[in-house]
């Protein structure tokens, strides 16, 4: 009797103790929230679709056919791109390249070290300091171009490299970015263990702090990388020699010029195109070591 009992209480495959066997359920899709999401992606996506078609069009297909027609001219606009002014097309992505990869180095790293400070670190002035960043954060980049520029003027610093390079090292909202990050990834226990050890400040920022904030600095770098690879107003203001536009102003050029000379249109268009591939390449690079980084630090835990 007891053993028909015991039978009849053992759970049966598929289930968990204390549950009875039902219909599986079903999940509800929410109609509202899913087609918000559906028109947010066909708004964001529809102007790449256009790109991605009409860099494949010559310059009388481009106006002639459907808009979303493909065409035939995609290898000839390449070449046609590439001989333009003897390959300044590929000098103006260079330019954009270090403006952008330097630009969100020396970013990433001034972020994370001021960042570290003010999450680790208790003195007089600390939250002055930044309440000051935070009103940096919520202040248009288009009211500091013009100070920006008499400065470096000043320094005789405008059309160099340097005059789009400098204003970029300092990003306040990367600053933000590094010290939530810090205060919320290194414990003040590891901190006073490694001075209790008798390592020096900077020791135990690079060997103990650094490595658990590359996460959130991976998050700087790529959003100020893309916020530098995509600036026009700033190199607007500071460049005067074309060859030394990132590829923001270059393709702004061409199409002013497009405007007396049609065919440039399609040497625009397949230069945007183009323009895209390094934020996507990075994206992904930088997405897959962002979740490697996120999962080893949850084994090492």
């Amino acid at each position: 009797m007891s053993s028909v009992a015991l039978h009849q209480a053992e759970p049966t495959a598929g289930t968990t103790p204390g549950t009875t066997r039902g219909p599986a359920r079903r999940r509800r899709i929410a109609p509202v929230p899913t087609l918000t999401l559906l028109l947010g992606a066909l708004y964001c996506l529809l102007p790449v679709a256009w790109v991605v078609i009409a860099s494949t069009k010559s310059g009388s297909e481009l106006f002639s056919t459907f808009t979303f027609w493909p065409g035939s001219g995609f290898a000839d606009n390449l070449s046609d791109l590439g001989a333009y002014r003897d390959g300044v097309y590929w000098q103006w992505m260079g330019n954009s390249a270090l403006y952008a990869g330097l630009g969100a180095l020396l970013s990433t790293c001034v972020s994370a070290v001021s960042g570290y400070a003010l999450a680790v670190y208790r003195f007089r002035g600390r939250e002055t300091l930044f309440n000051v960043l935070l009103a940096g954060v919520l202040m248009p980049p288009v009211i500091l171009a013009v100070p920006q520029y008499l400065l470096l003027a000043k320094a005789d610093l405008t059309d160099s490299y340097l005059s789009v390079l400098l204003p970029q090292i300092l990003s306040p909202y990367g600053v933000y970015l590094a010290r939530i990050y810090a205060a919320a990834a290194v414990p003040a226990d590891v901190v006073e263990a490694g001075r209790m050890d008798g390592a020096g400040e900077w020791r135990i920022f690079t060997r103990v702090a650094l490595p658990m904030m590359v996460p959130g600095l991976v998050t700087v770098f790529l959003f100020q990388f893309v916020a530098v690879w995509n600036n026009f107003l700033l190199p607007y203001i500071m460049l005067s020699d074309d060859e030394k536009f990132p590829i923001t102003l270059g393709l702004y050029t061409l199409l002013e010029q497009g405007a007396n000379t049609p065919a440039l249109y399609t040497l625009v268009i397949t230069g945007a195109f183009l323009a895209v591939f390094p934020l996507v390449a990075l994206f992904l690079v930088i997405q897959r070591f962002w979740s490697l980084d996120l999962l080893s630090g949850a084994v090492k835990s």
